[in-house]
C-alpha cells in the first residue's frame, strides 16, 4: 500500500493529548454500531475497542507506521487518510483541513471509519464532499475505471490521450472523452505511483510499491523485459532526461537512482539525499541538472554527475512536487505547508525565495506550468485544483472542485485541456479555457503550439503525484 499522508497545521509540533476530542456528546453511551449504519450524532464512545484485540490493536484495514522525523502515525488503508492519533472510539482523527469546515472524522467501537457533520447534525460513512457554488465550473468529461486512488497523469501521442497509474497496479489509457484505449497494463508490484514518457513518446516507464521500476511500450501496451531492481520502498516518482538518455527515481528509501533506458542498470551509484524520502524529482529544461524533493522540508539541485549544487531551505513541511519554469531560471515547488514557492535556481543566488503563493487549505499535492508558461496549475488534498496567474501571482478564478483529495495533473501541450484525479479514483477533465474566462483571462492555444520546443516533439506539459 502507497501511503497518503495528510496534513500540514503543525500537528507534529503539537502538546500530548491535543486535538483528542469526543463527539457531540449527549447523556449515556452509543451501542456497538452495526455495519449497516455509523453511530448516531451525539452519541458517545468509551475509548474501548470491539473490534479483534480491542484497544492493543489497530482496526482491521489499519496500519501503523514511523515517519523519517520519528513521529508515529496511522493509516485507514479503505478510506487512505492518516491520522497522528491513534484510532479508538471517541479520538478526534482529523487535522485541520482534512475533512470539511464543520466535520469530523472518528472511528466507530467495530473498527470503521466515519464522519460526524454539525452543519448537517449527521453522521456518515462516506467523506463529506465540499458544496459546489452556484455557477462553479464543472469538468467536460469524468472518466471512472480505476478500482483505487489514482496517483499519476500524463499525456500521450498526437491525440493527447491520457495515462493514468493507480493504487489498484495497474495503468490505463484513455482519450478525452473517456473511451479505453486497449486492455489496462497490469503490473505485479502493487500500486503503481508513479510514471514518465519516453521524449519520443514510445515508451512509458512506471515506479511501484515494490520498488521497482517497469518499462512499457506503448503502442503495444505491454512491458519490455523485466523489472528494473535496485530501491528498497516505494518509488514515488520518475523523470525522463529531455535527450531521453536517462531516468531519474526517487524512492521512500531515500535515495535518487539514475538508470539508462536501453539497459534498465543504473549508471551511476544512488545518491543519498538526507531527505528522509524523497516525494519528488524534476530533470531542468536542459537537462544538466536536477531537482528533489523530500520530508525535510527542502529542495535541492543536483548536478548529472550527482554533485550536491544548491539545498534550498523555505517550507515549513515537505515537498512534494516540482517544476522548473521554460528557461531553467526558476524552480517551482508545492508542500505540506499549503503553499506553492517560486525560487531562483541559479546557485551563485543559492535559491532566493521570489514569490509565495497561497490559497489552499492543505497539503498541495501536484503542480505544473502551462505551455506558455503564463499559468500554474496546482492540486492539493482540499479537493481542489487552482490556476495562478504567473504574472500578477494571484489565483485565477475559482477552485476546480473535486468530491475527495487531489493528487495528479497534466496538461496537453495543445493547452485545451487540465486532467486531475485522485483518491475518487476518477479522471476529471477540464476545458482550460473555460477555466480561465471564469475571471475574465483567456488561453491563446496558437501560441501554445508554438512555444512548446524546448524538447523536440514533446506533446504534453506532465505533473505526478508524491505519495508518501
Amino acid at each position: 500500500m502507497l501511503r497518503y499522508e495528510e496534513g500540514s497545521g503543525g500537528s507534529k509540533n503539537r502538546g500530548k493529548g491535543e486535538g483528542t476530542t469526543f463527539v457531540h456528546s449527549l447523556t449515556g453511551v452509543a451501542p456497538p454500531t452495526s455495519a449497516k449504519y455509523p453511530p448516531p450524532y451525539g452519541a458517545q464512545h468509551r475509548q474501548d475497542a470491539l473490534w479483534e484485540g480491542g484497544n492493543e490493536a489497530l482496526p482491521p484495514q489499519w496500519q501503523q507506521f514511523e515517519g523519517w522525523d520519528g513521529i508515529i502515525q496511522y493509516q485507514d488503508d479503505n478510506m487512505m487518510m492518516v491520522s497522528w492519533n491513534r484510532p479508538l472510539p471517541g479520538v478526534r482523527l482529523d487535522e485541520p483541513g482534512q475533512v470539511i469546515s464543520g466535520c469530523e472524522w472518528h472511528i466507530s467501537p467495530l473498527g470503521r471509519s466515519y464522519f460526524v457533520n454539525h452543519n448537517t447534525r449527521t453522521t456518515s460513512w462516506k467523506k463529506p464532499v465540499p458544496d459546489r457554488p452556484v455557477g462553479s465550473l464543472t469538468p467536460e468529461c469524468v472518466i471512472e475505471g480505476h478500482s483505487k486512488c489514482i496517483w499519476s497523469l500524463t499525456c500521450v501521442g498526437t491525440s493527447y490521450n491520457i495515462l493514468s497509474t493507480s493504487e489498484d497496479g495497474s495503468i490505463r489509457q484513455w482519450i478525452r472523452d473517456g473511451e479505453t484505449v486497449g486492455e489496462p497494463w497490469k503490473s505485479d508490484g502493487g500500486g503503481v505511483g508513479s510514471m514518465a514518457v519516453c521524449p519520443d513518446q514510445t515508451m512509458v516507464v512506471s515506479g511501484s510499491e515494490d520498488g521497482r521500476l517497469r518499462l512499457w511500450n506503448v503502442k503495444e501496451g505491454s512491458m519490455v523485459g523485466d523489472p528494473w531492481e535496485g530501491h528498497s520502498g516505494s518509488v514515488m516518482w520518475l523523470d525522463w532526461s529531455p535527450n531521453a538518455r536517462e531516468i531519474v527515481s526517487g524512492s521512500v528509501d531515500g535515495t535518487i537512482r539514475r538508470w539508462n533506458p536501453n539497459t534498465g542498470r543504473q549508471i551511476a551509484p544512488p545518491i543519498e539525499t538526507d531527505h528522509g524520502q524523497v516525494h519528488a524529482v524534476k530533470y531542468s529544461p536542459r537537462g544538466d541538472k536536477f531537482a528533489s524533493g523530500g520530508d525535510d522540508n527542502s529542495i535541492r539541485v543536483w548536478s548529472n554527475d550527482g554533485k550536491l549544487l544548491i539545498k534550498i531551505m523555505g517550507h515549513d513541511y515537505p515537498v512534494t512536487s516540482l517544476c522548473w519554469s521554460k528557461d531553467g531560471a526558476y524552480i517551482f515547488s508545492g508542500s505540506g505547508d499549503m503553499t506553492i514557492r517560486k525560487w531562483q535556481s541559479n546557485e551563485s543566488i543559492n535559491g532566493k525565495e521570489l514569490v509565495v503563493l497561497r490559497g489552499h487549505t492543505t497539503i498541495v499535492r501536484s503542480i505544473c506550468l502551462t505551455p506558455d508558461g503564463r499559468h500554474l496549475v496546482s492540486a492539493s488534498s482540499d479537493c481542489s485544483v487552482r490556476i495562478w496567474d504567473l504574472k500578477t501571482n494571484q489565483q485565477v478564478g475559482d477552485p476546480l472542485l473535486h468530491d475527495d483529495a487531489v493528487f495528479a495533473l497534466a496538461i496537453p501541450s495543445d493547452g485545451r485541456y487540465i486532467a486531475s484525479a485522485g483518491l475518487e479514483k476518477k479522471i476529471y477533465v477540464w476545458s482550460l479555457e473555460a477555466a480561465l474566462k471564469q475571471s475574465g483571462d483567456r488561453v491563446h492555444v496558437r501560441a501554445y503550439i508554438a512555444v512548446v520546443s524546448i524538447i523536440p516533439n514533446w506533446p504534453c506539459t506532465l505533473a505526478t503525484h508524491s505519495p508518501t
